[in-house]
């Protein structure tokens, strides 16, 4: 396998909304993904920058799967997924894993981590009973978690430890790129800088691709290899992080640098 393999390629892609707002026979639409194109290959880290209602969760939606673009193309390994099969579907699923913001709604309350961890394993199919075991001990140990949190259940442990449990989980059928939106955000200042270097780590130590989502200008500097500014669901910016910072071209990136918060700030 290839370290720069291309694994998702999105092609013009564009996402329209019906909003609330308007009449019975005639709703608003807003367009919160508009023509937007990129490649995510392992072993890179995208970052993804922008404010609040720019389009970048919506983006991330449609890379993972979830969202379904209104025009344009996903390819995955160069099949477009609009005309895919359940095997690739399922193929799909398992090489394009995502974290989501907050971990208390992200993880079961009920579940055990164990089971948390152990979860898809099983819905795949993964190895034996006593493989499956063995990897989700595996897991807990590649996000430093001692062995005693797979029988606790997420409400017992920080939020730090959740985003790890999270992170293990997104980590459980060996995916080729994992989609992290917004994965600080909801987490106290003081462990911030843990899962990102946690994340940094095992991007590295897995080969993975990464897409880093966040509105922080600051902290999308500190893990990407190549930034990406959107703004009002289009990408106005696209460089290595040292062009974006050093030499940025459009005025809201210039707007963003300006009010940058600081890596640990609220």
């Amino acid at each position: 396998m290839s370290a720069n393999e291309e694994i998702v390629r999105l092609e013009h892609v564009k996402v329209v909304h019906t909003a609330r707002t308007g009449t019975l026979f005639r709703r608003d639409t807003v367009t919160a993904v508009n023509d937007v194109s990129l490649t995510v290959r392992r072993g890179e880290t995208i970052g993804i920058v922008g404010e609040s209602g720019c389009g970048k969760s919506t983006l991330a939606r449609v890379m993972v799967g979830l969202q379904a673009p209104t025009e344009g193309s996903v390819y995955f390994r160069g099949t477009d997924i609009r005309r895919r099969s359940a095997a690739v579907a399922k193929t799909y699923g398992k090489s394009v894993s995502v974290i989501f913001q907050d971990p208390a709604t992200a993880l079961n309350p009920r579940m055990t981590v164990h089971d948390v961890l152990s979860d898809p394993l099983n819905v795949h199919g993964i190895g034996s009973k006593s493989q499956r075991e063995a990897r989700v001990f595996e897991l807990l140990n590649l996000v430093g978690l001692p062995a005693s949190a797979a029988e606790v259940v997420p409400g017992q442990i920080s939020g730090g430890q959740r985003q790890r449990v999270a992170i293990a989980r997104a980590l459980a059928l060996e995916p080729d790129i994992i989609v992290a939106d917004e994965p600080t955000s909801a987490l106290d200042v003081s462990v911030r800088a843990q899962i990102l270097n946690l994340l940094s780590d095992v991007k590295t130590r897995l080969n993975l691709g990464m897409v880093f989502i966040s509105h922080d200008i600051q902290t999308v500097r500190y893990v990407s290899d190549r930034i990406l500014v959107m703004y009002f669901g289009r990408i106005v910016e696209e460089g290595t992080a040292t062009e974006v910072f050093d030499h940025p071209t459009d005025p809201y990136t210039r707007t963003l640098l300006g009010a940058a918060p600081s890596l640990l700030r609220h």
